[in-house]
């Protein structure tokens, strides 16, 4: 089983979320039709732009804690390198 912590976006540049999930597709899904309540729904953050896997639950939980404490132009600088054109990464699942 493959753990994936990842990134949404609002728009570019846009509030970001930062969570950890077992089921990427489900997980994205939830957030896009507003199933889940709360954060990514009160702020229309629903763009994938950035997701890391791992093997083992521990890993994924640590990154996403690390993550969390980032100062936000660390996780645009972490964006930027790895889909500079904030493509919608979703359409890859």
């Amino acid at each position: 089983m493959a753990f994936s912590v990842y990134i949404l976006a609002s728009t570019r540049n846009g509030t970001l979320y930062i969570g950890q999930t077992d089921n990427l597709a489900r997980r994205i899904y939830e957030h896009r039709n507003e199933l889940v309540q709360g954060f990514t729904q009160q702020y229309n953050v629903k763009t994938l732009v950035h997701v890391e896997v791992y093997d083992r639950l521990e890993e994924a939980r640590e990154r996403e804690r690390r993550l969390k404490d980032w100062k936000r132009n660390w996780k645009l600088e972490l964006i930027e390198q790895h889909n500079p054109d904030w493509r919608d990464l979703s359409e890859d699942i």
